[in-house]
């Protein structure tokens, strides 16, 4: 039987890393609910899953908007009867927010990662929670960086913003646990693969007046593996903690970053 047979799955982002789990979770036998703000990259997706026999519906959204979250969220579980997986991974533009140094940042420009991602996922949580906590059981799932727990140069308000992801998974968790809602973040390094990342290595490659692949292996070489995490081992990560197999891990981080982090 497939890990997340029979579970109903609702994904925020059309990036890399939202293309990326919807597909895993399909994959792995899960109804997939796909929301981002693309028509083009939603039907992209769409195809490559039911190509392979995987179950997916996608819906332009704004996951910004709570009314059309919980909208959304309504209409899947009248068509569902429930909702079983919960996975934020919206992205932001890079431009203007990181690579700059913060004495020469806009306030503005600060708190934008700081409002828009602390929005966004206690937005889509609290839309998936209210239903979860009725049916008693559920996961709610996101992804950081480990910049979240090591500050970086350049990085504005990104590092806050994730912080405040993960701070808010365990209030979701100490509030909702008892009612059968798991809440987790998957931490990994950066993941080489996406192409936030890249944009992100050669901006900050020039920062240093390094080339991007030197900045890549800077980072690689703080882990104790020596290489970055990969899109197919969060993938995996997600799909286990996810499954029934996960059913103990809530209010904390599922650490990918190979020894950078040590918990």
């Amino acid at each position: 039987m497939k890990k997340l047979e029979n579970k109903v799955v609702v994904v925020y982002g059309d990036g890399a890393i939202g293309a990326t789990i919807a597909k895993a979770f399909a994959l792995e036998g899960g109804s997939v609910f796909l929301t981002g703000r693309t028509v083009t990259k939603l039907d992209a997706i769409a195809r490559e899953i039911q190509f392979d026999s995987g179950t997916i519906e996608t819906a332009q959204l704004d996951a910004l908007d709570e009314q059309a979250v919980e909208k959304h969220m309504n209409e899947v579980v009248a068509k569902t009867s429930k909702i079983d997986i919960s996975f934020n991974a919206i992205g932001i533009p890079q431009q203007g927010v990181q690579s700059i140094p913060l004495i020469e940042l806009s306030a503005e420009d600060f708190m934008f990662p700081i409002t828009t991602y602390a929005k966004s996922h206690f937005i889509t949580a609290k839309a998936a929670a209210k239903y979860m906590i009725q049916q008693g059981n559920g996961v709610i799932l996101n992804h950081v960086p480990n910049a979240s727990r090591i500050s970086m140069t350049f990085s504005g308000g990104l590092v806050p913003a994730w912080a405040a992801i993960e701070a808010l998974i365990r209030s979701l968790s100490v509030e909702c646990g008892k009612n059968g809602v798991r809440a987790v973040t998957l931490l990994t390094t950066a993941i080489k693969e996406t192409p936030l990342i890249q944009r992100l290595a050669h901006a900050r490659a020039k920062s240093y007046d390094i080339t991007s692949e030197q900045f890549h292996a800077t980072m690689a070489a703080q882990t104790h593996k020596k290489r970055l995490t990969t899109l197919q081992e969060l993938t995996n990560a997600a799909v286990f903690v996810a499954s029934d197999e996960g059913s103990a891990i809530s209010g904390t981080i599922l650490n990918l970053t190979a020894g950078i982090i040590v918990n």
